[in-house]
């Protein structure tokens, strides 16, 4: 629903109506979801499976008819993923729910096994240094361990009100004084992964770390990643970190064998891909279609951005068949290295300027598999007023289950709307009902294919195939005036530079 404003009854648009039958009644959208998925997998930034991914976007385009390049934007770290094997072998056997962190290195397919001891506290990080020696052959255990691994609307739903409160202070304190004394006291960091701790530890001979960042949610492991280069990062599921942590905590020096087949790769280069509908009278105004192709690799990344790629994809697709010589150019932009900083778009945006100067509008979706219910505001006046008028022009279902707000505030970070955002350009963020995103597939190894609502990436393939033809027809230009309402830090947080936003200061990768 447009906020506001009044639906206006429009005759049925042909194009809108052909885009409407053709993303029901022959989607493509599953069966490039198995092809993607389940065949390709995950699409790691600098690894094999993202360079196999690049070629298959290439490929599938120009099945279609359409023109599309790899187009190289710089380098990254080359990694491959084989196997983890992670055992506890005293004082029991047990094979461990876990794998290695993004870019860790492997253990040359050799077993190597050490007892696994916790990160102490610390008061101040020369006491740490002093404790480096005995971490000498010791696997480090560098996450606190969780009070239960169920799911919290489960005590929500089940617990008495004494043990919910119990719980949550007890959750709090343990995340406080475990970042304040056992990490911060050491005077480094673990960021997502094993940050800068993990190198520092690494020079003093340790054997391995272990983590954990488990979710709130029931079986889900996390997989961020380490910058080791000699010791072996692996994480670890809720309850398998928890019964190694308890086995330490109580003295029983818990031995762990580790046999990890991996190969850092050196700096490989790394490539967007870019699919072109190329205008037929206004060839140098575009529409750009958004979405990163890069995923963290725990699962098949489907949800981040499998799906996002997906609908990108089909709405191309369809727009070839019902619109195939646009008013104005039709990009779809698949970028790399989001998940470590948007450095894809940013290197497009960087490359090409003559796209930012001719932008017509950019739509953005990175968020889960969900139908689109919101899109967030550019922060520019014309731009909303261009996208109240494209919306009111949709089918009665899409423009129902919409809500938009008005010009609000253009993206700031989080993902590659940021990159051209961040140039005052009108970047719309395409926002997504949950399913569960963030507790259960979010960077987890349950992001997989089966956690595709197939329904609900249909319609946005099709919303996305209707607002880019509405986008290219329309008449006129988006001009670039802000919203003027905001003052002072308001408007440097709304606005920020693109160095602000940590684009182009960032070395070219």
């Amino acid at each position: 629903m447009l906020v506001g404003a009044p639906a206006v009854a429009q005759a049925p648009d042909p194009v809108i109506s052909r885009i409407e039958r053709i993303a029901s009644d022959s989607s493509h959208i599953q069966r490039l979801a198995h092809s993607l998925l389940d065949s390709i997998g995950p699409r790691m930034s600098g690894t094999p499976e993202l360079e196999r991914g690049n070629d298959w976007l290439v490929r599938r385009y120009r099945e279609w008819g359409i023109d599309a390049r790899n187009e190289r934007t710089g380098t990254w770290r080359g990694w491959r993923r084989g196997y983890s094997h992670i055992d506890l072998v005293h004082p029991r056997v047990r094979s461990l729910e876990g794998m290695m962190l993004g870019y860790s290195p492997g253990t040359g397919k050799r077993d190597v096994t050490a007892e696994a001891v916790i990160l102490p506290k610390f008061g101040d990080s020369a006491a740490f240094v002093r404790w480096l020696p005995e971490a000498y052959g010791k696997l480090i255990l560098v996450s606190p361990a969780k009070p239960t691994c169920r799911a919290l609307e489960n005590y929500v739903e089940n617990a008495t009100e004494k043990t919910r409160v119990s719980l949550g202070r007890t959750l709090d304190s343990l995340s406080r004084e475990w970042t304040n004394r056992n990490v911060r006291g050491t005077g480094y960091n673990l960021g997502l992964g094993t940050g800068s701790l993990g190198l520092r530890m690494e020079q003093a001979g340790i054997a391995g770390m272990i983590t954990s960042r488990a979710g709130d949610a029931w079986g889900t492991i996390s997989v961020f990643e380490t910058y080791n280069t000699r010791a072996p990062a692996v994480t670890l599921s809720c309850e398998d970190y928890g019964l190694v942590y308890r086995l330490a905590e109580s003295g029983a020096k818990p031995r762990i064998t580790l046999n990890l087949d991996a190969d850092l790769l050196g700096e490989r280069p790394v490539f967007n891909t870019v699919a072109t509908i190329r205008g037929v009278e206004k060839p140098d105004e575009y529409v750009v279609l958004s979405s990163h192709f890069d995923t963290w690799d725990a699962a098949s990344g489907a949800t981040d951005n499998g799906t996002g790629t997906l609908m990108m994809m089909e709405a191309m697709r369809i727009l070839k068949q019902v619109y195939p010589r646009p008013r104005r150019t039709i990009i779809s932009g698949h970028w790399v290295v989001e998940e470590q900083g948007s450095h894809g778009s940013a290197a497009y945006a960087e490359d090409h300027p003559e796209v930012l100067k001719g932008m017509q509008v950019l739509f953005n979706q990175d968020n889960g598999t969900g139908r689109v219910l919101g899109i967030g505001g550019a922060g520019l006046p014309d731009a909303s007023a261009h996208l109240t008028q494209w919306l009111s022009r949709l089918p009665s279902a899409l423009r129902e289950q919409i809500t938009y707000r008005g010009p609000g505030r253009p993206a700031s970070g989080g993902s590659d709307d940021a990159s051209f955002a961040c140039h005052g350009l009108p970047a719309f963020g395409l926002q997504s009902l949950g399913w569960s995103y963030g507790n259960y597939t979010w960077h987890t190894n349950r992001d997989t294919y089966d956690k595709v609502v197939f329904d609900d990436v249909k319609s946005n393939a099709a919303l996305v195939a209707m607002l880019a033809y509405l986008a290219s027809e329309d008449p006129t230009f988006i001009t670039r005036e802000r919203d003027t309402a905001a003052t002072g830090t308001e408007v440097a947080r709304a606005w920020p530079q693109c160095d602000q936003a940590g684009r182009q200061t960032i070395p070219r990768f």
